[in-house]
């Protein structure tokens, strides 16, 4: 009798690595987001690169290295040797978020450069984590004498009063102001692998909404819930997102998805009345 099985699908091998927060392996499936846009990608081969930079950094750094002198050696290493950088001509490119393409452009957005960079700061030993700091993601080393904040893009440390700076335009379009301020600290705590993955899709999902390029939002939107498969806006989105690609009656299925769920959302009844005009329009 002859087997045959099929290979998994991409979304199915990013499923795979997503369906448990304990020990998700971050690099690897940040490395898969490419595979929707290029399906040729091979994600090991990523992975071996990045274990290829970490060799030649455990190189130039003693074991024995007090852990201030590894997070200067591992910067100099990062932004300085190998050039990581922001990429500042073509932010919006959907590329900066391609750790594949990443690792060859050396330029990217901040969240993309910080999952390469907290791959080989945890392998070194460091206490590092990232940060889901509003409008620029951020990166965080916990040190004997005290916490760093560091920008991605740069390396720089940031102190109490830059990083307060950052954040009040933030606070001010949300009207977190006077009574309402939060704290600074609560911008700065450790994002998870699951949030890091779902920042970097979000990132996806404003670009290719931005340029109405509707099948690469849909795909992007199954990704997002497949990681977060009970957030129900995102449903919404998706439904949207189906319309415009000419996918009625998946439309239908991911509007009612959320009109079952977010029962206390403040566009209920336009989304309502988007299903029955869509049910009318297919009959």
């Amino acid at each position: 009798m002859n087997l045959s099985f099929d290979p998994p699908t991409a979304l199915s091998y990013f499923a795979s690595l997503v369906q448990s927060d304990e020990g998700l392996p971050l690099l690897e499936a940040a490395v898969s987001l490419a595979q929707d846009e290029y399906p040729d990608l091979d994600v090991q081969q990523a992975l071996n690169e990045v274990d290829q930079l970490l060799g030649r950094l455990k190189r130039r750094i003693p074991t024995d290295a007090p852990q201030l002198h590894k997070l200067r050696l591992l910067n100099r290493f990062f932004f300085e040797d190998l050039g990581f950088a922001g990429n500042v001509n073509n932010y919006y490119d959907p590329d900066n978020s391609y750790v594949s393409v990443v690792l060859r452009t050396r330029r990217a957005i901040p969240i993309t450069l910080a999952v390469i960079w907290l791959e080989l700061a945890q392998a070194m030993g460091l206490a590092a984590h990232g940060v889901g700091f509003p409008g620029h993601f951020m990166v965080k080393v916990s040190l004997p004498k005290g916490q760093v904040v560091m920008d991605p893009v740069s390396g720089k440390s940031l102190g109490r009063e830059e990083l307060s700076e950052r954040l009040e335009p933030f606070q001010k379009r949300s009207g977190l102001v006077g009574d309402f301020e939060v704290p600074l600290g609560l911008y700065l705590q450790a994002s998870t692998p699951r949030d890091i993955l779902a920042r970097m899709l979000r990132n996806l999902k404003e670009i290719h909404r931005a340029q109405q390029d509707w099948p690469r939002l849909v795909a992007v939107q199954d990704r997002l819930l497949v990681l977060l498969p009970q957030a129900w806006s995102e449903y919404r989105d998706r439904g949207m997102a189906q319309i415009h690609a000419g996918n009625t009656r998946q439309a239908v299925q991911d509007l009612e998805t959320y009109l079952a769920h977010a029962r206390d959302g403040l566009d209920i009844d336009a989304v309502a009345a988007q299903v029955k005009q869509l049910r009318r329009a297919s009959n």
